[in-house]
């Protein structure tokens, strides 16, 4: 008896070529993250990814966890001169000065935010109301590098003393983290994401 296999083909953002790239998509990028730590997380490899490739990022991510206190976000904040050199001698992140130095004084506008405003959850949702905004692209040419709303948080970022956290960046982080679906509507994760919370379809 001969059996017959179909074998669907999985159709991703064209982006997801990689197999790090690939996993990332599946199980990551647009999930919403209301974790303080895996927000900032984000805010911080958004940073360094700026002028460079987001699979180069992903390389070094597990890395950067190790070095950087798992993200810590307290811990992170009384980094010390002598750490940030340590950090910048370090070939597995990117050793860009401004860069690294960002990170630890975007740890210290964290708490700053924190204190604040409850939690830096509530700080960067409230830019989305609180929901995920879905988009319906049919090709990643649509997909905008920036948007109002991302200049909104940008500027507010870097009134609470951010660095590394242009429109551009922060759109990014938002599709990373959720704040917009930005799947093509061929995408499998498009249709998986509108099943796991209530959306605001746009």
């Amino acid at each position: 008896m001969l059996l017959e296999f179909v074998v669907t083909e999985v159709c991703r953002c064209g982006w997801a070529k990689r197999a790090l790239d690939v996993i990332y998509h599946d199980t990551e990028w647009g999930v919403p993250v209301h974790d303080d730590r895996l927000l900032f997380e984000f805010l911080v490899l958004e940073g360094a990814q700026a002028g460079l490739s987001w699979s180069t990022v992903l390389k070094k991510r597990e890395h950067y966890r190790k070095v950087f206190d798992q993200f810590d976000i307290a811990k992170i904040a009384a980094y010390d001169a002598d750490k940030a050199e340590a950090l910048l001698a370090d070939p597995g992140i990117i050793r860009n000065r401004l860069k690294v130095h960002a990170a630890i004084s975007n740890a210290r506008a964290t708490l700053d935010i924190q204190a604040k405003h409850g939690s830096l959850d509530a700080f960067l949702w409230q830019f989305v109301q609180g929901t995920p905004q879905v988009n319906r692209w049919r090709s990643l040419a649509e997909v905008p590098a920036q948007t109002e709303v991302s200049d909104q948080m940008s500027k507010a970022l870097l009134k609470h003393g951010f660095k590394f956290v242009g429109s551009t960046i922060c759109y990014a982080f938002m599709q990373a983290v959720g704040m917009v679906n930005d799947h093509v509507v061929d995408c499998f994760r498009h249709v998986e994401l509108l099943s796991g919370a209530s959306y605001v379809v746009k």
